[in-house]
C-alpha cells in the first residue's frame, strides 16, 4: 500500500530538524506546572492499573519517554523519524525505542497498559485521525489509559516552511477544537475521563489541551446473547488493516 504523502513529509522534516529539535525543545521537568501534573497523573494511573507497558508515540529524541521511566513507568518510545530514534537511543540506551508509524503500530492487539501522544497527532490530517485513534484502541489493553496533549484551535490549518533553527520543513499542522477531538476518541471506543484546557500566555501562544481517556474493560459475555458472529469480527479487523 502506498504511504500517505503527509507521513513522508513528517519523516523527512523531523529527520532534518532532529539535532536542533533535541537541543531546543524543553525537557518535561522544565515545562509548566499543569503539564507536569498531567504527566504525573497519567503515570500514576497507568502504574495503578498495571496492565502493561506504556508507549510514547511520536517520542522524538526520547525526553518524555525518559521522564515517564523516571516516574516509575515501564515506557518505550516509537517515532516515524529514524534520526529522532537514533538520538533517543544514544541519549537513553537503557530504554527501548522503535521506528514506526502511529497509523500502523508494530504492536499486537491489547498489548499496552497506556499510550502517550504528546504533541504528536497535530500533523495528521483530520480526516485520518480516526485511523490513529483506532490503532490506539486496538493496541491498548482493556482498561488501558490514553493521554493526548497538544495545541488546539478553531480548525486551523498551518503550513510552516521553517522550524527549529530555520530548517526547511514540509509538514502541515492541524489545530482542531477540543470537542472534535473528544468526539473522535468516543468514535474510536475510548471513554474520556478528564480534560484540561490551558489558555495562551507569554510562553504558549496557542491553547493547549490535554485529554485522558480509557479503553473500556470487556464486559463478561452473556450466554443469552448467543455466540459471537466471527464474520463481523473478521470484517472489522480487515477494515483496520486496510486503513493502516
Amino acid at each position: 500500500m502506498t504511504e500517505p504523502s503527509y507521513l513522508a513529509a513528517v519523516r523527512e522534516s523531523y529527520d532534518t530538524v532532529a539535532a536542533d529539535y533535541a537541543k531546543l525543545v524543553k525537557a518535561p521537568a522544565e515545562l509548566d506546572p499543569l503539564t507536569r501534573a498531567m504527566l504525573a497523573s497519567f503515570a500514576e494511573v497507568v502504574q495503578t492499573a498495571d496492565l502493561g507497558p506504556v508507549a510514547d508515540l511520536g517520542c522524538g529524541p526520547g525526553k518524555v519517554t525518559a521522564h515517564l521511566a523516571g516516574l516509575g513507568v515501564s515506557a518505550l518510545g516509537i517515532d516515524l523519524s529514524p534520526k529522532m530514534i537514533a538520538l533517543a537511543r544514544q541519549a537513553y540506551p537503557n530504554l527501548t525505542f522503535h521506528v514506526g508509524s502511529m497509523t500502523a503500530l508494530p504492536l499486537p492487539d491489547n498489548e499496552l497498559g497506556g499510550i502517550l501522544a504528546f504533541y504528536s497527532t497535530h500533523h495528521t490530517p483530520p480526516e485520518l485521525l480516526p485511523v490513529l485513534f483506532a490503532e490506539f484502541e486496538r493496541t491498548l489493553a482493556p482498561g488501558g489509559n490514553l493521554m493526548v496533549a497538544g495545541w488546539v484551535g478553531d480548525n486551523t490549518h498551518l503550513r510552516p516552511r521553517q522550524a527549529y533553527g530555520g530548517h526547511p520543513v514540509s509538514y502541515e499542522t492541524h489545530l482542531l477544537p477540543p470537542d472534535r477531538i473528544v468526539a473522535l476518541l468516543d468514535q474510536a471506543g475510548l471513554v474520556l475521563t478528564a480534560r484540561l484546557l490551558q489558555e495562551p500566555d507569554r510562553e504558549a501562544k496557542r491553547t493547549i489541551a490535554t485529554f485522558l481517556a480509557q479503553k473500556p474493560e470487556r464486559p463478561s459475555p452473556d450466554p443469552s446473547d448467543g455466540p459471537v458472529d466471527s464474520s463481523l469480527v473478521i470484517a472489522h479487523r480487515s477494515s483496520l488493516i486496510a486503513h493502516r
